[in-house]
């Protein structure tokens, strides 16, 4: 009996573990530039509104929520970690549209975010809060002193992670357990937010917000770039 030939798609199909590999491994010298620049920037013009709001800003109100997550200098590690954490989309990315598809959105998001924080200038209460019995977050407050509260972008960019993320993981039939691991990564850090006392719920619920209409429109505009792999 003669062997049926396997057919094209058989011969193309690797594990998923392998074809993130590969996308790492695609256009990575302009991802690592890219991502460090696109970083950069923002930090410059975040911090430059920040400390030059047009008008007093508004002390963000605080709801029960607030009271109830107590301040948790471990904390320190899940905010910090965003910053590795957006950058997976990017390094994820098939080719030069996805990868154009995830700095598009993540550019219009911090946009808009520092549109808001221009015209809208918060910050977050001052908390009676000593601050020397939280040696990790002494540097973070000395630094980003609570201003550009709502909406929150660190929420905004974890949420918008794990939406780009779950696109590119069920593209390579990644199994279920990666999905929870990313979800559980990003509520780690919504949760850090409130945990430094760098935001309030309602600058939570201004990130998330603004995350969700960003990612529905990228999908709108971009059906074909986030199509199966």
């Amino acid at each position: 009996m003669t062997s049926r030939p396997a057919s094209p798609s058989s011969l193309r199909s690797v594990p998923w573990y392998m074809a993130l590999g590969q996308r790492i491994a695609t256009l990575w010298v302009v991802k690592m530039i890219g991502t460090a620049l696109g970083i950069t920037g923002f930090f410059f013009l975040y911090f430059w509104v920040m400390h030059n709001p047009p008008s007093e800003p508004t002390v963000m109100p605080l709801t029960p929520l607030d009271h109830w997550v107590g301040v948790s200098d471990d904390a320190m590690l899940l905010y910090g970690s965003l910053w590795f954490y957006i950058s997976l989309p990017s390094a994820l990315a098939r080719d030069k549209a996805e990868l154009w598809a995830c700095a598009r959105d993540a550019a219009i998001m911090a946009a808009v975010g520092l549109v808001v924080f221009w015209f809208f200038p918060t910050t977050v209460p001052v908390f009676p809060v000593d601050w020397a019995n939280y040696p990790a977050l002494q540097f973070l407050k000395a630094t980003d002193v609570g201003g550009n509260a709502f909406p929150s972008l660190h929420v905004a960019f974890a949420v918008l992670t794990t939406v780009m993320l779950g696109r590119q993981l069920r593209s390579v039939k990644a199994p279920d357990w990666t999905h929870a691991v990313s979800v559980l990564w990003s509520l780690g850090i919504v949760y850090s937010t409130l945990a430094t006392r760098q935001h309030v719920l309602i600058d939570v619920l201004g990130g998330m917000l603004l995350a969700g209409v960003v990612s529905w429109a990228g999908t709108a505009r971009s059906g074909l770039v986030w199509r199966e792999a």
